[in-house]
């Protein structure tokens, strides 16, 4: 079972293409960490933003340097194209998949589930499903999702609706082995509490040994302690989200020492102005040394 927490890595660049040099460090930095998953080429990683090569590249050498389970993203709003990236995944390696729904087309509750059925079918790996409405327009209701779980080889969702009662529904007519993830770092703790198993976060770049910490808490059921570090936990994730997802986290890392260069365009660098908020909050928990 995916489960715990799971980073939502950054993608490093330099002027002709990935930083290979810093994803190593990267990954070396999680190793470390305890944190008990990756993901790569999700949003945070500037997925959209890469070629075929590129992608290549960091699956391969995730999957070297990882002490724990990678997960690729490889979903797009073809299911043609889905099936492909997702096989070329499994090619180099890859055990899980991370498929959002279909953006831009807006498919029914019909076309998502014979969308996802299609590429379990098409795919030997484990596939998590990845709902995100304010990036794609659409939302997977939670209807939609129990009959999913019933395949074999999808095993779970990333959650980043907000909609915990959804969430609920989840739990209660999914699959009982079938695994439901917080998508979002501010809801982590709610999520938990109803019987999410962890977060794909976008904090963990930042904070891995604390946000392991954290939902190691809520896993234990050791809510009182949770509730106590829950406050840094927002705070933080609240600096990282002061411009559009991975703009200050890549920041952030640029700070801490990591080799991250920029964000490709359309992101553009964080403002001078967001970089001394940002580092405020680093200061504040000690991310970074005064």
């Amino acid at each position: 079972m995916i489960k715990g927490s799971i980073v939502a890595l950054s993608t490093p660049f330099k002027e002709d293409g990935v930083n290979l040099k810093t994803l190593k460090e990267l990954i070396e930095f999680h190793n470390r960490s305890g944190t008990d998953a990756i993901l790569v080429l999700g949003t945070t990683g500037e997925s959209p933003t890469l070629n075929e090569k590129e992608k290549d590249e960091i699956i391969s050498k995730t999957l070297e340097y990882s002490k724990v389970p990678v997960i690729v993203g490889t979903g797009t709003n073809s299911t043609e194209k889905t099936i492909k990236e997702t096989k070329r995944a499994k090619e180099l390696g890859a055990e899980f998949v991370l498929v959002i729904t279909p953006y831009y087309n807006k498919p029914n509750q019909e076309g998502l589930y014979h969308h996802f059925l299609k590429v379990a079918e098409s795919c030997d790996v484990k596939i998590i499903i990845y709902n995100v409405p304010s990036r794609t327009g659409v939302s997977i209701k939670p209807e939609t999702i129990a009959e999913l779980s019933k395949i074999k080889n999808i095993i779970g969702i990333k959650e980043a609706s907000g909609d915990l009662k959804g969430m609920m529904k989840i739990i209660f007519y999914a699959e009982k082995d079938f695994v439901l993830l917080s998508g979002d770092d501010f809801i982590t703790l709610p999520v938990m509490c109803i019987g999410g198993k962890g977060v794909i976060s976008v904090t963990a770049n930042i904070i891995p040994e604390r946000v392991k910490k954290f939902v190691d808490l809520l896993l234990k059921g050791d809510l009182s302690s949770a509730i106590s570090m829950n406050q840094e936990i927002v705070e933080v994730s609240d600096a990282l989200f002061i411009d559009t997802n991975p703009i200050p986290v890549k920041a952030a890392l640029n700070m801490m020492g990591f080799d991250m260069g920029k964000p490709r365009l359309p992101l553009t660098e964080l403002s001078s102005d967001n970089k001394e908020k940002l580092k405020k909050v680093l200061l504040k928990y000690k991310i970074l040394k005064g």
